[in-house]
């Protein structure tokens, strides 16, 4: 059965769920707007050659562009040519500042060059350059969901260090003896509004969705050129340290089983929206949850379709597509939100 695009789940099962919200989640506490806030920080490393920094200007201004769409709190550092102190020292004092908990995502993007020196992967920054330790050390204190983008050669390490639960980190290289500049970064934010980004044609484009359209860009240019591909883009969100490839996706859903049969990657990165349906943000948090929860269901059970007979694999998915188009169709709006039971 295809899933229905989520604009197509308001027009279906109209109402019946609103009262079930009501019951099942009685007396919630609405999010501020603070609570809400996206924070999204771009850090704009040492370019060296001048080529090499109109690029990543070109990138930090599409990142700008994004986070101005999204209402995102855009917070630009590197980019200053007289920096009162040197730019590590400058992030870890903006990333002190932020709040640990709450339900906007941090973003952070690393845009520029990296290296590897067969034990730590470094970002570098005018200055003393940052590692992947120092900032393991630095986002260890945050419960709220972090997004971490490293668009540099030799990124992979990076995975490794940051990997945690409710975080999303994503490199542009598989590991850190590619240390060929990545074209990614460019890739990556040419795809961030792109309709043709949008590859389970929804109507939203999710991290996911951005992250896939990107790798296949690089490869594309790659092979244009006649050239060996010398990047291949990684993302973990299940906190297991390890990462997916893109090549291990088709259309948004993994198609291959780790040796080991841990979690694939992706389920986290395809509900975060580079611009979020106006509608969901005025959701209560626990209908969100629940939300997720439905849909982390409905992808364990096509992996299970295997295993059971067709007509019960039928009617449990669509308990599960009825149960989501009802919290579609019945989300509260800032004109008519659900009122505490």
């Amino acid at each position: 059965m295809k899933r229905p695009a989520r604009h197509s789940f308001r027009r279906r099962v109209r109402g019946w769920f609103l009262g079930l919200t009501i019951l099942i989640f009685p007396g919630w506490a609405w999010p501020s707007w603070a609570d809400e806030t996206p924070t999204m920080i771009t850090v704009l490393g040492a370019p060296g050659e001048e080529d090499y920094s109109a690029r990543f200007l070109s990138q930090l201004d599409r990142w700008k562009a994004v986070a101005t769409e999204s209402q995102a709190r855009f917070v630009a550092m590197g980019a200053d040519p007289t920096p009162k102190t040197n730019d590590l020292t400058s992030l870890g004092e903006v990333l002190k500042s932020e709040p640990r908990d709450g339900t906007g995502p941090l973003w952070l993007i690393l845009i520029g060059h990296g290296t590897f020196d067969g034990h730590e992967a470094r970002f570098n920054l005018r200055g003393p350059d940052l590692s992947a330790s120092q900032l393991a050390a630095w986002l260890q204190p945050f419960r709220r969901t972090v997004i971490v983008i490293d668009t540099t050669a030799g990124s992979a390490p990076f995975i490794t260090a940051l990997s945690a639960t409710n975080r999303v980190v994503i490199s542009a290289t598989r590991s850190g003896n590619e240390l060929n500049f990545a074209r990614f970064g460019q890739y990556l934010t040419e795809s961030l509004s792109n309709p043709a980004s949008d590859l389970d044609q929804d109507g939203q484009i999710s991290l996911l969705e951005v992250f896939l359209a990107a790798a296949a860009r690089v490869r594309e240019s790659y092979q244009a050129d006649n050239r060996l591909v010398t990047e291949h883009a990684l993302i973990d969100d299940n906190g297991d340290q390890k990462g997916t490839s893109a090549e291990w996706f088709r259309g948004i859903h993994v198609t291959q089983t780790p040796a080991d049969g841990s979690k694939p990657d992706g389920l986290l990165a395809a509900r975060i929206f580079l611009k979020p349906d106006p509608t969901e943000q005025h959701w209560p948090p626990e209908i969100r949850a629940r939300r997720d929860q439905l849909e982390d269901e409905i992808h364990q059970l096509r992996e299970q379709k295997s295993t059971m007979p067709e007509s019960e694999y039928l009617t449990k998915l669509e308990t599960l597509l009825l149960e989501l188009a009802g919290i579609y169709e019945a989300g509260p709006t800032p004109s008519s939100p659900l009122k505490p039971h």
